[in-house]
């Protein structure tokens, strides 16, 4: 980096869709404001993670090959960088001064800094950090799948189905329909008459909180027993902000998330922001919504320092949610006019087959 010294740094924590989205919002504007610009992730590469549950599954296809996108040359030039470190705390004070500390104890100084931390997950989806561990974790993950007969699981279904179609299959959820309020009840009844359709098993309006399997069988809640070799937590995530709490008792809701103004600043600290799945806002947590997710926050980061742009808010994403039932099912929502709804075909043809990589690739700049 040239002139580090005389320029101001915009720091970025977490490599995901939204990170990554403002990275590239505001690299070409480091020059205009005098700033250098550093995305601090622990992954040498991008995981997209809509393509993940088929990842864990299969080798057909290799995505493995093109779901971990290593970072490149339009991430790293004069002015920018990636730093592969994970973030310990945060200070952000006008007398001790602005800087986030590393794992490793190094600090780094920031005029401005976003946080997009993204999410920790459960089971087959949650990777380690390290590229060969990773690669291990999911050819681990593939042999429990093949040898398993009786899983009991949510969300991966459709992909065990293309596996092998004698798989039998549970998916144990909680709510009476599946998914979640946000979608209509008659399309939630439609993705469960798929997953029937292909001879997967629904526990609906019932929990598993014991994940131990006892001769041969789990235990619901609901006292109902099934049989099971393989039990898969897809739990909803939880977000990744333990280091967030050094900036304050205030800035994190009790779930963990962090709270944000309109214009996606953290109240009381008008020089960080916040954006996707960490951030505190009532809407899906979704890939889809990172572009208005940046769009925001690099605006309002070139207002804080000192561009003609005027802050403006974050006023929400449409819903929409495409969901793959393996290579060739689906179903799609979106959420304008009176809630348009798609099929097999169309969903198939927009995600199910491709799982969006390309797309992602192109979109993030790993093309």
């Amino acid at each position: 980096m040239a002139n580090t010294q005389e320029r101001q740094n915009i720091v970025i924590v977490g490599g995901g869709n939204v990170g990554i989205s403002t990275f590239n919002a505001l690299a070409g504007h480091l020059d205009a404001t005098n700033s250098n610009l550093i995305l601090i992730t622990p992954r040498p590469y991008f995981t997209h993670l809509p393509a993940a549950l088929r990842l864990v599954v299969t080798s057909e296809g290799k995505l493995e090959e093109t779901v971990l996108m290593p970072f490149g040359d339009k991430h790293t030039g004069p002015n920018k960088k990636v730093l592969n470190a994970k973030v310990a705390s945060i200070v952000d004070s006008d007398t001790k001064g602005r800087h986030v500390v590393l794992e490793n104890g190094d600090k780094i100084d920031f005029s401005v800094l976003v946080l997009t931390p993204g999410s920790i997950w459960e089971g087959p989806i949650n990777f380690p950090d390290d590229k060969e561990e990773h690669l291990e974790w999911i050819n681990t993950w593939r042999e429990k799948f093949a040898e398993a007969n009786d899983i009991v699981l949510v969300e991966l279904a459709g992909e065990l189905k293309d596996l092998s179609p004698k798989k039998n299959v549970t998916i144990v959820h909680g709510q009476k329909f599946l998914l979640n309020d946000t979608y209509p009840e008659r399309w939630r009844k439609n993705v469960a008459s798929q997953f029937l359709k292909r001879g997967v098993k629904l526990v609906l309006d019932d929990f598993v909180d014991d994940l131990e399997i006892k001769d041969g069988h789990i235990t619901t809640r609901g006292k109902k027993t099934i049989p099971a070799d393989l039990v898969v937590s897809t739990r909803g995530p939880r977000p990744n902000t333990k280091f967030v709490e050094s900036l304050g008792t205030d800035v994190l809701t009790s779930s963990g998330y962090i709270k944000v103004q309109l214009t996606l600043q953290l109240p009381n600290h008008p020089r960080v922001f916040a954006g996707g799945d960490a951030m505190d806002w009532v809407e899906q947590k979704q890939a889809g919504k990172a572009p208005a997710h940046a769009a925001v926050i690099a605006n309002n980061v070139l207002s804080v320092l000192g561009s003609k742009k005027s802050p403006i808010p974050y006023k929400g994403s449409m819903e929409m949610v495409v969901l793959t039932n393996g290579k060739a099912s689906g179903a799609g929502y979106f959420g304008i006019l009176w809630g348009i709804t798609i099929g097999s075909w169309l969903s198939s043809l927009i995600k199910s087959k491709s799982l969006l990589v390309g797309m992602m690739q192109g979109s993030l700049g790993f093309d």
